[in-house]
């Protein structure tokens, strides 16, 4: 397994006269660029909470089919 730091970020942005948090999880070049590594750019993902574990979990979004 490819292990590298990221960062999580926020990066409050201006919309009119409002101000809304962004936030982001800046995910290193060499594990991004893996073969192993799951997604890619632009790809929507859920993003789960697991509080046993304290951790976040994020996998791929399934779309039903209509």
């Amino acid at each position: 397994m490819i292990e590298g730091k990221g960062r999580f970020m926020n990066r409050p942005t201006k919309t009119g006269n409002r101000v809304y948090d962004k936030f982001f999880i800046y995910v290193p070049t060499d594990v991004a660029k893996d073969g192993l590594f799951p997604f890619k750019p632009g790809e929507e993902v859920t993003i789960r909470i697991d509080q046993g574990e304290n951790q976040i979990v994020i996998s791929r979004t399934r779309f039903s089919e209509s």
